[in-house]
């Protein structure tokens, strides 16, 4: 997968026919298409640079319940890793946790941070049960994860939540936050 494809709607109905639409117009895979907390549907498709383009603008022209959108290029393995399954964190390394109000612009910021610093991503979490929002879990060493967080919370501007690095984090924490250590 060269580029993903993200669009986040503020109704199920409307992103149920929006995803129909977007995989029709262009030649592209319909990675996921679900509901998210508050009513929302997230929808993510893949494909070449120009297919997931048309998808997305075709799902950006006249879509009144559109609440993020985004066409990452050259996506990073490590977010597409992510957003299937998280890893653990290993012993002793740095834990950054970044929070955003909507899923779109999370995983945005979640391809910035890794693509800024040599960190891991350890896991994205999507909206279900957060009340539609994101956040995810980066590793490293400290001064990497730091910037890492930095570059991500620049690029969420007002849509941050918070974000936080925990230098040290008990193994009970890491755990916690990432199904385990190792």
């Amino acid at each position: 997968m060269d580029t993903l494809g993200v669009v986040e709607l503020s109704s199920i109905a409307a992103g149920a026919e929006l995803a129909d639409g977007m995989v029709k117009v262009a030649d592209v895979e319909l990675v996921r298409a679900a509901t998210l907390c508050s009513g929302r549907f997230i929808i993510y498709v893949a494909g070449d640079r120009e297919a997931v383009e048309t998808s997305v603008n075709f799902a950006r022209a006249g879509q009144k319940r559109l609440t993020g959108s985004f066409v990452i290029s050259h996506v990073s393995p490590l977010l597409t890793a992510a957003l299937k399954k998280s890893e653990p964190a290993l012993r002793g390394e740095a834990l950054g946790v970044v929070e955003s109000r909507f899923v779109s612009i999370g995983i945005n910021a979640a391809d910035i941070a890794v693509k800024k610093s040599e960190v891991r991503l350890l896991k994205f979490v999507a909206g279900q049960g957060i009340t539609g929002k994101s956040f995810f879990v980066l590793g490293g060493d400290v001064a990497a994860v730091r910037e890492a967080v930095e570059a991500a919370s620049e690029s969420l501007g007002d849509k941050l939540v918070e974000a936080v690095v925990i230098p040290n984090p008990a193994e009970a924490m890491a755990r916690a936050l990432t199904g385990g250590v190792r």
